[in-house]
């Protein structure tokens, strides 16, 4: 699989480090709600098809992104770095059409 970074280019899964799922909300860190830190940490869904995803380019320029990944056909449909999706005033560089 390739995944396109936006500095890089494409580049081989192997230079890229899996971060976790980008649709689930982290709850404030100074919160005691127990319940919610539950959910957070225990509670995934398995979805069939587009899915957002947190990767790093570890053997790389080391940036985070947010990959849309098929989980059936592991096709990429979009990269983007994370810390624009963080900042609403950066532009996203994003790469779309990408093949797995």
């Amino acid at each position: 699989m390739l995944i396109t970074c936006p500095y890089c280019g494409p580049r081989d899964l192997s230079e890229y480090t899996y971060q976790g799922d980008a649709n689930r909300t982290r709850p404030d860190p100074a919160s005691t709600d127990q319940a919610a830190w539950n959910a957070y940490v225990y509670e995934r869904t398995n979805p069939a098809g587009d899915h957002r995803e947190y990767w790093q380019h570890s053997g790389g320029c080391r940036a985070h992104l947010v990959v849309i990944r098929n989980t059936l056909t592991h096709e990429i449909s979009e990269v983007s770095f994370a810390r624009a999706e963080l900042n609403h005033h950066a532009a996203p560089r994003r790469i779309t059409g990408a093949k797995a």
